[in-house]
Formats: C-alpha cells, sequence, structure tokens
C-alpha cells in the first residue's frame, strides 16, 4: 500500500457534497434585476440624461492629473482587467484543478463563460459605436455611434467574468463567499482604475458591472451542455484507449522476415538467404555465384531438382544474355 505523499497526486475528486449552481428563483430575481439596469444605463446615455453629465464632469476633472503619484501603480493593477493575461492565469489554475479531480467542468465553465463575454459585450460595443473620453469631439455631447468601441468598459466585465469564475466553482460555502468578495473588490477596483486613467466613462463602468454580473448569473443555464460536452470529450478518450489496445504486436524473428503467420494476403513470399542461393544462381547484379554452380555441376542431382523448381517460379534475373561479363577469350596469349 502507496503511503508517501505523491499517492495524493494519483486522484483528488470533487467534494461528494459540491452542488452545481442551477438556476433558482433567487438568481432568476437577481438575473432580472441586473438585466433591467443593464437596459437602463443604456437609454440613460442614449438620452443624453443626467448620467452623460456626470460622465462630463469626472472626464473634465482628470483623476490621473489630481494624484499622479498612483499612477504608475494603477498602470499595473489595470491589467487585472486585461482578457488574455487574466485569462491565462485563471485557466492554469483551472487546469490544475481539472487534472487533480479528473473532471473537465473547471476548463468547460471558463471557456463558456469567455465565450459569452466576448459575443455579448464585443456586440454591444460595435453596435453603439462610442468614443472614449481622450477621444470626444463635442462637450456634453454622448459621442454615441462614433465608431468607437468602449461601451461597456471590456475590462471591466472581465474582470466580474474572470475572477468571478472563482467564486462560482468555489467548492465550499465559506470559499465562495470569500471568493465572491475578491472578486467584486478587483472588478470594482479595475473599473474605477479606467476612469482613473480616462479610458472609460463612468457610465461604460457601470454598464461594464451589469453586462458581467449577467454572464456569471446566466452560467446555470449551459451546465447541462457543458455536461454533454465533458461526456462526449471523455467518450472519444475511451474509443481511442479502446482501439489502441486492440491493435497487434506482430513479432519480427531475429533475422528480419516476418512470420509465414502474419504476412499479408497476395504478398509474395520471402524465402531465407540459403534458399535463395539454391533457387537464383545468377544474382540481380549480373554475378554469379561460384560456390553454388560447383554444387550444381558435381551433383546432378541437385541440379535436377534445381530445374524442376526453376520451372515452376517466375525468372528473377534480368532479360539478357546470362554469359559472364568478364569471360575470357578462347586464345591463348
Amino acid at each position: 500500500m502507496r503511503t508517501d505523499i505523491f499517492a495524493r497526486l494519483d486522484r483528488e475528486p470533487e467534494p461528494p457534497k459540491i452542488e452545481i449552481p442551477r438556476m433558482s428563483r433567487t438568481r432568476l430575481a437577481l438575473f432580472g434585476g441586473t438585466l433591467a439596469f443593464y437596459l437602463a444605463i443604456v437609454v440613460a446615455v442614449l438620452a443624453s440624461s443626467w448620467l452623460v453629465i456626470i460622465d462630463w464632469k469626472v472626464m473634465l476633472f482628470r483623476p490621473y492629473q489630481q494624484w499622479p503619484e498612483v499612477h504608475a501603480t494603477l498602470d499595473y493593477f489595470v491589467v487585472l482587467g486585461q482578457r488574455g493575461p487574466t485569462a491565462v492565469m485563471v485557466a492554469a489554475w483551472l487546469g490544475w484543478r481539472s487534472w487533480r479531480q479528473h473532471t473537465l467542468r473547471p476548463l468547460l465553465v471558463l471557456g463558456a463563460a469567455l465565450l459569452l463575454l466576448n459575443v455579448t459585450v464585443g456586440a454591444v460595443k460595435l453596435g453603439l459605436g462610442r468614443l472614449g473620453p481622450h477621444y470626444a469631439t463635442q462637450v456634453g455631447s454622448t459621442e454615441m455611434f462614433a465608431g468607437g468601441d468602449i461601451f461597456p468598459s471590456g475590462h471591466t466585465a472581465n474582470a466580474v467574468v474572470t475572477w468571478g469564475i472563482l467564486a462560482y466553482l468555489a467548492t465550499t460555502p465559506t470559499a465562495r463567499r470569500v471568493l465572491s468578495a475578491v472578486s467584486a473588490v478587483v472588478a470594482l477596483g479595475v473599473g474605477l482604475t479606467t476612469v482613473y486613467l480616462g479610458t472609460h466613462w463612468l457610465s461604460d463602468v457601470l454598464l461594464g458591472w451589469a453586462a458581467g454580473l449577467l454572464i456569471l448569473l446566466a452560467l446555470p443555464w449551459c451546465e447541462p451542455l457543458m455536461d454533454r460536452a465533458e461526456a462526449v470529450v471523455f467518450a472519444a478518450r475511451e474509443r481511442l484507449r479502446a482501439r489502441r489496445r486492440r491493435l497487434p504486436t506482430v513479432p519480427v524473428a531475429a533475422g528480419g522476415a516476418w512470420p509465414a503467420a502474419h504476412r499479408r494476403l497476395g504478398a509474395p513470399a520471402q524465402e531465407s538467404p540459403a534458399e535463395e542461393a539454391a533457387l537464383d544462381p545468377v544474382g540481380a547484379s549480373g554475378g554469379t555465384r561460384t560456390a553454388t554452380r560447383a554444387t550444381l555441376t558435381h551433383h546432378p542431382r541437385a541440379h535436377s531438382a534445381h530445374s524442376a523448381v526453376r520451372s515452376e517460379r517466375t525468372p528473377v534475373t534480368p532479360a539478357g544474355s546470362r554469359r559472364p561479363p568478364r569471360s575470357r577469350p578462347a586464345t591463348g596469349g
């Protein structure tokens, strides 16, 4: 029985009491409220309401000029909302969990969340086409439908989704509460940092928070699809393993020749070097086998047997004269 520490790495199944989140009434109510907030932000910006006025006041206040001493630190902190670095970090952690627990669910949840994020947020960005504060053209305008792509804030939505996945996949209630608080702080900080740097309006950040939360709340609807995807992947893996186990291992003789039982149908029979020497006195290169000729000359029975065998086989020597290539003339000299 293995008692070393590495034995624990062989398999660490998920806790048996883990509950996969379902679309409960509470979650459905939160989803409906967040969706209403999302639509209210869009309408408020399109209508040039008080929210647009606040956007311009914050932009003209220029926080990055008011507190320049934290600019360098926040430049690094905002990376926690960039899609590439955060996706790599979280995917590495979830991949390790998938290997330890022998399940693809953590990676499938991350993939589904990022897919929903790219489709929904990207479509709204391109559809509304809002310009950022640094590219604003007219004070007090909404800067909508001008070819931009900053509404909602992608950094903010990505921070909500990427770090919120860790809370969504937590295996205990305590871990879920702690990770929810941590992800909320990170998402809040990333959103406000983009306002400080002047890359987003405040309304962009509000819509980014709502967009990311909607994706997290909608993930239980994707759970049955992820279960089927995991079953398909594991079934394909088992079929591949079974196919590999069924492949025959053909033994090879010491001389390199295949046994007669494993020869392909219709393939010419392979003979040993002794049989080839007895049946083919002249090699394919036109040379002679001196020892074989001497044997056939001094043993008539062997010669007659050789002739009988040769009459039944297809000639294997090249066409042309069978005269040795370097025969000396009959005249002396």
